[in-house]
C-alpha cells in the first residue's frame, strides 16, 4: 500500500515540540493504525510505464567511477577525459555529460569481441597496483616492468591475429556495405533480419544487436530452409561451393562461437558435435574418410535427387544413388566396417533393386548393391574394404568433429598491423 503525500508521524517530536512550525502538519500525517484496522479502497487503476535507460555519465561520475576501480591517478585521470574528447571518442555535451560517438561505440565492441579485458578495467587496475607496490617498496621494478610488456605483448600479437573483427565492424559502420547487404536469416538474439554483405569477405551483420558474423569464403550463401539451431534459435545458413563441390548448413553464432569444447572457430554443421540435432555429425555422420585420417564422411541431405557424401575436412565427394527419393543415415552400423547404414527410398521407374523393391538399407562400403551406386573415383581404393584385407575401421566418427591444425608456414595477411608486429619482435 502507498499513501503519496502522507508522512509517518514523528515519535518523540524533537526539536519542533519548540518549533512547531517545523512539524509535520496534521492533515499530512498518517492516522494511528492498529492491527486488523480496515479502510475504504478509494481507487484502482492500472499505469504502463517504460524504463528509461540510464543517463549519460558527467565528468565527476566518470572520475568517481575510475577512483573505484583504481584507474589511473590523479594527475593521469584528467589527461585520459581530454584524450577521448581530442580523439572523437565522446563528445562533451550539456551538464558535461560524456556521450559516446560512434567511432567510440565500435572501437569498444572491437575490442569486447577480440579481448574483453582490453575494455574491462582489470588489467589497468592490476598495473595500477604493481605500480603501487613498487612505491610501497614491495615489489621489483624490473619483474613488473618484463610481466607487464609480456602480458601486453601477447595481447598485441593475439589483437593482430584477430584484427579481421575490427576491420568488420568498421565496414559495416563506416562504409556503405551495411546499405548494400540484403535482409537474409533472423538472428537469435533480436528476432530480426541480418544483412547479408557479399563483399569479401562475406559476412553477416545485425544492425539491431550491432554484431557481425563470419562466415565461409569462396561459396554461395542462402538461407536453409528457415530452419533455426537448437542451441541459439539462430536461422541456420546453407554454404555451397557448386554443384560438383561441398555444401553443408551452418549456424551463424556457433560459426563464430563454438558452442562445444571439441569444436573450433570456423565449424559448420558437418563438424558440430550436438547429439540430438538432425543436421550434425552425430546424426548425419556415415564413417570415416577414404583419404584423410582426421575427416568423417558426412551425408549433404541438400543434395538430392543427385545425393552426396562429403568429407568434412578434405575436399573428397563421393556421389550416389542419383535419383533416389530419399536417403537417410541409419542408427544401425555396419558389422564389418562399423561405419553407418543408410536407409534409401528409389524412384520405383529407376530402382536398381530386383523386383518391385524400392527401398534399400545398407553399408555404402560393403554392401554389393550401394558399391555399385558410389561413385568415390580414386578415393574408393583407399578404403580398408577394397584393399584385400579386413581391415577394421575406426568409429563412424559420430563424436568427432575436430578441425585440423593450420598449415605450418602459413604467410600472414601483407597489412600494417603484421608489419607492426614484426618489428615489435
Amino acid at each position: 500500500m502507498e499513501a503519496p503525500g502522507l508522512r509517518q508521524r514523528p515519535v518523540p517530536p524533537g526539536f519542533t515540540e519548540i518549533m512547531p512550525w517545523q512539524s509535520v502538519p496534521l492533515e499530512e500525517s498518517l492516522p494511528t493504525c492498529q492491527r486488523g484496522d480496515t479502510f475504504p479502497v478509494g481507487e484502482v487503476k492500472l499505469l504502463e510505464k517504460q524504463t528509461n535507460p540510464p543517463d549519460y555519465l558527467t565528468e565527476a561520475e566518470l572520475i568517481t567511477l575510475m577512483e573505484k576501480h583504481g584507474i589511473g591517478t590523479d594527475a593521469s585521470i584528467p589527461v585520459h577525459i581530454n584524450n577521448i574528447c581530442q580523439r572523437n571518442y565522446v563528445v562533451v555535451e550539456s551538464g558535461r555529460r560524456l556521450k559516446p560517438t560512434n567511432l567510440g561505440i565500435v572501437l569498444v565492441h572491437g575490442y569486447y569481441k577480440i579481448d574483453a579485458e582490453l575494455v574491462l578495467p582489470t588489467i589497468r587496475s592490476a598495473v595500477e597496483k604493481q605500480l603501487n607496490l613498487i612505491a610501497q617498496g614491495k615489489a621489483d621494478f624490473r619483474q613488473v616492468l618484463g610481466h607487464t610488456l609480456d602480458i601486453f605483448k601477447r595481447k598485441f600479437h593475439y589483437f593482430v591475429d584477430s584484427i579481421a573483427g575490427m576491420d568488420e565492424l568498421m565496414e559495416v559502420s563506416f562504409s556503405p556495405l551495411a546499405a548494400t547487404g540484403k535482409p537474409l536469416s533472423r538472428c537469435g538474439k533480436c528476432h530480426r533480419f541480418m544483412k547479408y554483405i557479399q563483399a569479401k569477405p562475406s559476412r553477416l551483420h545485425c544492425s539491431h544487436c550491432d554484431e557481425t558474423y563470419t562466415l565461409p569464403q569462396n561459396g554461395t550463401i542462402k538461407l536453409y530452409k528457415e530452419l533455426r539451431c537448437p542451441l541459439d534459435d539462430f536461422e541456420l545458413v546453407l554454404w555451397s561451393s557448386g554443384s560438383r563441390g561441398k555444401s553443408y548448413p551452418l549456424c551463424p553464432y556457433c560459426y563464430n562461437h563454438p558452442p562445444f569444447r571439441d569444436m573450433k572457430k570456423g565449424m559448420g554443421c558437418n563438424e558440430c558435435t550436438h547429439p540430438t540435432c538432425q543436421h550434425s555429425l552425430s546424426m548425419l555422420g556415415i564413417g570415416q574418410c577414404v583419404e584423410c585420417e582426421s575427416g568423417v564422411l558426412v551425408l549433404d541431405p541438400t543434395s538430392g535427387p543427385k545425393w552426396k557424401v562429403a568429407c568434412n575436412k578434405c575436399n573428397v565427394v563421393a556421389h550416389c544413388f542419383e535419383n533416389a527419393h530419399r536417403v537417410r543415415v541409419s542408427p544401425e552400423t555396419c558389422s564389418s566396417c562399423e561405419a553407418a547404414l543408410l536407409d534409401v527410398d528409389f524412384n520405383k521407374a529407376k530402382s536398381p533393386l530386383l523386383g518391385d523393391e524400392t527401398q534399400h538399407t545398407g553399408c555404402v562400403f560393403c554392401d554389393p548393391v550401394f558399391q555399385e551406386l558410389v561413385e568415390l573415383r580414386h578415393a574408393a581404393s583407399c578404403h580398408p574394404m577394397h584393399r584385400g584385407g579386413p581391415g577394421r575401421r575406426q568409429g563412424r566418427g559420430r563424436a568427432r568433429g575436430r578441425r585440423p591444425a593450420g598449415k605450418p608456414g602459413a604467410r600472414r595477411p601483407k597489412d600494417k598491423m603484421s608489419a607492426l608486429a614484426a618489428y615489435f619482435v
